[in-house]
């Protein structure tokens, strides 16, 4: 059992770590827990770089639980969030043009449904 916390702050920017009940912790780039985390872990290392775009983010998670899940992935299954500046979290999302700070969005249903699609 293990527990993945993210968030982003102004300093460091995107922090992502893994914590054990043990209260070990481990610091991630990316990383996967659960069933499957081993072929997950090994997807991910393969194909995360440190210069990512949001989109290609999402796309390379969104294919590395395709690749490491039995069954198919819907909108229904998978949830995707996003942190960061809100030049990086928006995606056309409006009504918060004059947000400053870090921001946190999860996106619907439709916009997982349309990412799918692409895969």
């Amino acid at each position: 059992m293990s527990l993945l916390v993210a968030g982003v702050d102004d300093r460091d920017g995107f922090q992502l770590y893994q914590i054990d009940p043990s209260g070990t912790y481990f610091p991630w780039k990316a990383t996967a827990i659960g069933k499957g985390s081993v072929s997950a872990k090994t997807f991910l290392e393969k194909r995360w770089s440190e210069d990512l775009e949001l989109e290609d983010a999402i796309h390379i998670a969104l294919l590395t639980l395709k690749e490491s899940v039995d069954g198919d992935i819907t909108a229904d299954s998978v949830e995707i969030a996003i942190a960061g500046p809100p030049s990086d979290h928006l995606l056309g999302f409006t009504g918060v043009e004059g947000a400053v700070g870090p921001r946190f969005r999860i996106l619907t249903a439709d916009e997982i449904t349309d990412r799918l699609d692409g895969l």
